[in-house]
């Protein structure tokens, strides 16, 4: 964890991917940030991946470093706490991220009666309301049927929530920018970011929306071949699979030095006229010429004499290998600073992440787990709300409120 958001306090009533990693890139910044869920835990609580033991590694991984309170959100008294929360008084409070529905008793019409500057980033799937997630939004936008093997016409979904977490992302980072806004000028905002806007501005940005607006039809599908550059997996002497990247010119002449295909490349750009060191598109172009090149070269070389090489010629390249082969990689996991062992709520202890990036200018605080459903709901109400020991008692009683089991 880092310092920087220290002081700023956000509320987060929300479920899922996107709202949740929002509030955890918020706390691992610094900020408090306080988390309420029904008692007995919302629809994400016991999402998979679970432990042996039935705890969700999911819902311990998106909301390390957070508080959790644990409210009855059925009745009006836990309601009504939940909009006391989001709404309550601080100059460096009224910070509310949600994923619930734009009408009802979070909406930003209601919180802002109780706080004027009120400042609500709301998750959303898609932009007129309508119920949509990753995957749905991933759908209609046709990327399933631009991945996979060229020969199948099956679609194929990806398996990151790629949409959820740059969602998350871009929440934390408009919440943080409507804050700066409202130090200036005392207003307050609310932030309406659908999954479906993220995703589709996305495309636009990488002028895929363009790209087939002017074709008239989407790309086809391409297996694993980088699109508008030389990239694919090839097979080695062993049954190894590597996977070789070459966009710069020197990329490029680095990897026909190292697999010793430089005299057979300037042949075949003699024969078709061109010059593959100038233009990634036309190595793109004209694969499936180079590519059985390539493919011979690697067939006639193990894995590991192949790494050695591409490592030592300064060629960019990556082997395939699981995740538990990952856990062990000195690059990724092992040793990284950025993962240490900490014990979760799960009573399980396993390597976390931290704060993503390093800032060379401070100090990397120890990770924080995430909390026991209602572990903190006694102390948010005293400190937050301002509720005597006598008025929680009473919540308790009625089940208005719960701590943690």
């Amino acid at each position: 964890m880092y310092d920087l958001l220290k002081g700023l306090r956000v509320v987060e009533g929300s479920a899922f991917v996107a709202g949740p990693t929002c509030g955890l890139h918020l706390a691992q910044m610094g900020a408090e940030v306080i988390r309420f869920d029904n008692i007995g835990g919302g629809p994400d609580f016991r999402r998979w991946p679970l432990a042996e033991n039935g705890a969700s590694l999911y819902w311990e991984g998106l909301n390390k470093a957070k508080k959790s309170v644990a409210l009855d959100l059925t009745r009006p008294e836990g309601r009504e706490i939940a909009q006391a929360l989001a709404t309550a008084p601080g100059d460096r409070a009224g910070l509310f991220v949600t994923n619930f529905p734009v009408d009802g008793f979070l909406s930003y019409e209601t919180l802002s009666r109780r706080r004027r500057d009120l400042i609500c980033v709301r998750v959303m799937g898609w932009a007129n309301g309508a119920q949509g997630m990753d995957y749905t939004i991933n759908a209609a936008l046709g990327l399933p049927l631009m991945t996979g093997p060229a020969d199948d016409p099956r679609p194929v979904n990806h398996v990151l929530a790629a949409w959820d977490l740059l969602t998350g992302a871009y929440c934390a980072f408009s919440l943080t920018a409507a804050l700066i806004a409202r130090e200036r000028d005392g207003e307050g905002r609310e932030i309406r970011a659908p999954l479906s806007d993220i995703a589709g501005a996305t495309m636009a940005n990488l002028g895929m929306t363009a790209e087939t607006a002017l074709a008239g039809r989407q790309r086809p599908r391409m297996g694993n071949d980088v699109f508008g550059a030389f990239g694919r997996d090839f097979a080695t002497k062993d049954g190894k699979t590597l996977m070789v990247l070459a966009i710069t010119p020197r990329q490029w002449s680095k990897a026909l030095e190292v697999l010793g295909l430089a005299a057979e490349v300037a042949a075949l750009e003699a024969e078709l006229g061109v010059s593959f060191a100038v233009d990634e598109g036309l190595r793109f172009t004209h694969r499936a010429r180079l590519y059985p090149l390539f493919e011979r070269a690697f067939a006639g070389r193990t894995a590991a004499e192949l790494a050695a090489a591409l490592e030592a010629g300064g060629v960019t390249w990556g082997a395939y290998q699981p995740l538990e082969a990952a856990l062990e990689d000195r690059r990724l996991y092992k040793d990284n600073p950025l993962f240490q062992p900490v014990r979760h709520p799960s009573g399980l202890t396993y390597p976390a992440a931290g704060a993503m990036g390093t800032i060379p200018q401070a100090q990397r605080g120890p990770v924080a787990a995430a909390p026991r459903l209602g572990q903190h709901t006694d102390e948010v109400l005293a400190e937050v709300l301002g509720l005597s020991v006598s008025e929680i008692a009473r919540l308790h009683d009625q089940g208005v409120v719960a701590g943690a089991d």
